[in-house]
């Protein structure tokens, strides 16, 4: 069967870049930093773009960086722990009312999302007393999460259990869907928060600070990374 090609190749000095990315707008800096990854000699066999490809800091989002013995901490960004769950509940749409404001309203009173400033008191997105359920799972997170301070300076200082369990800002978001036989669905895109981005942000400058001790030049600074094997890498 002879089926085309649904993806374009970038080429340069380094490993091939593949770019899923046909009829969507693809930025001539995106493009630039795919290529710039790709000259890494740790990447292999090739760095693929995904159609929601779009400039980030170092290293492209939307995109797929396979690093064989070495990691890139701006390539891993600051989301960490950010991600994505549905659930199939035992509802149907025949169980959901017309209108669905008292639900939405519900769920806003119930899990904590958004942010504000701290000078004008406590995060609106975090929890003012942590409830019971969550003091529950931090229980079984508390020594990761020491062993994790132990390495990490600063991360004792963020709103660490007070944000487990709440939503995030941005794009972050809660969703009832229906499948195609009516079922009701509850989606979550939840944020890294506080701690995700802290450790985040260490390492990135953590690998910067290591390639000016070693002397090495990158095509861009934000591309730092920590081969295995080093004090940093974890």
């Amino acid at each position: 069967m002879n089926r085309q090609r649904n993806y374009d190749v970038l080429h340069a000095s380094g490993v091939p870049v593949k770019t899923w990315t046909q009829g969507v707008p693809f930025e001539a800096q995106a493009k630039q930093q795919l290529l710039n990854v790709a000259e890494l000699p740790f990447v292999k066999p090739w760095v693929a773009a995904m159609p929601d490809v779009h400039v980030g800091k170092g290293a492209t989002i939307g995109s797929v960086i396979p690093t064989v013995n070495a990691v890139i901490p701006a390539a891993v960004g600051v989301d960490l722990g950010c991600g994505m769950m549905a659930v199939k509940t035992s509802l149907t749409a025949k169980d959901l009312p017309d209108n669905l404001f008292a639900i939405r309203s519900s769920i806003e009173a119930a899990v904590p999302h958004g942010r504000t400033s701290p000078r004008s008191g406590r995060d609106k997105g975090s929890w003012g007393d942590a409830p019971a359920d969550v003091l529950a799972k931090w229980a079984l997170l508390a020594e990761d999460f020491d062993q994790l301070c132990e390495r990490t300076p600063g991360l004792k200082n963020t709103n660490n259990l007070n944000h487990l369990g709440t939503l995030g800002t941005g794009n972050h978001f809660i969703e009832l869907c229906l499948d195609e036989a009516d079922n009701v669905w509850v989606m979550l895109h939840s944020g890294s928060r506080g701690v995700g981005n802290r450790i985040g942000t260490t390492f990135i400058e953590r690998a910067k600070k290591e390639m000016q001790r070693w002397m090495i030049n990158l095509p861009d600074k934000d591309l730092a990374y920590l081969p295995e094997g080093s004090e940093h890498f974890i």
